[in-house]
C-alpha cells in the first residue's frame, strides 16, 4: 500500500559550513587517510592533449570580500570538445576536478587543458567552456555557472545568446592575463554579479 505524502514537508536547506570540506576534500581540512588521495584532484593526467591552462580567481560576496571557504567543482570536455566516455575522447582528460579557495587569500586555481568547442545534437557548436559548481558557507544550494574564454569566438554559443541582459554576459568570460593564463572571478551579488544557471 502506498503511503500518502500530503503531510510531509520539504526539509529545510542549510549552508555547507565547514563540513563540506571535511566530506569532499578531507586532506584540505587537515584530515589524512580517508582516501588514498582526495577525489578529483585534477581534471587531467600526464599526457593530456591540448594547451595546458591555468585559471585563477576568487569567489566574492556582496560586500567585496573573497570567500575563504569556497569549494568548487569543474566539469569539462577535452581539447577536441569530447567528454570522457565518448568515442575518441582523450583518456588523459577526466574532465572533473574538485578544488578549494585558499584559506588565507580566498584565491582558487584550476590547472587544466583548454576545452574545445562542444558539438551539439542536431548541429551547431557550443563555444569552449568549463562548467563550475560552487558551495560555501552562506550558499544554501550549490551555484552553477560556466567559464568561457575571451580569446575564443563566443558569438554563436547558444547559452550566451539566451542571456537577455547582454551587459551580464562578460561575467561568464575569463580574461587573458598571460600565455595560457586566465582570470575568472565569481561575484555572488551586486555589481558585476555572475550569471548563475538554474539546472
Amino acid at each position: 500500500m502506498t503511503q500518502p505524502l500530503d503531510r510531509l514537508t520539504e526539509t529545510a536547506s542549510q549552508t555547507g559550513g565547514p563540513y563540506v570540506h571535511i566530506g569532499c576534500i578531507p586532506t584540505f581540512a587537515g584530515i589524512e587517510g580517508v582516501y588514498p588521495q582526495d577525489l578529483g584532484l585534477s581534471p587531467i593526467t600526464d599526457g593530456a592533449k591540448g594547451q595546458i591552462i591555468t585559471i585563477t580567481g576568487q569567489v566574492i560576496d556582496g560586500t567585496g570580500w573573497a570567500l575563504r571557504d569556497a569549494l568548487l567543482e569543474s566539469w569539462q570536455p577535452d581539447a577536441a570538445g569530447l567528454f570522457p566516455g565518448q568515442d575518441e575522447a582523450d583518456p588523459g582528460v577526466t574532465g572533473f576536478c574538485r578544488f578549494a579557495a585558499d584559506k588565507d587569500s580566498g584565491a582558487f586555481t584550476l590547472r587544466t587543458v583548454k576545452p574545445g568547442p562542444v558539438p551539439m545534437r542536431g548541429g551547431g557548436m557550443q563555444a569552449p567552456h568549463i562548467s563550475l559548481w560552487i558551495a560555501a558557507r552562506g550558499i544554501n544550494i550549490g551555484l552553477h555557472t560556466r567559464v568561457y574564454f575571451e580569446d575564443e569566438d563566443n558569438s554563436a554559443d547558444p547559452l550566451l545568446a539566451r542571456i537577455e541582459q547582454r551587459n551580464r554576459v562578460p561575467s561568464l568570460i575569463a580574461t587573458t592575463t598571460g600565455a595560457g593564463e586566465y582570470r575568472f572571478d565569481i561575484r555572488l551579488q551586486g555589481e558585476g554579479e555572475t550569471v548563475f544557471l538554474d539546472i
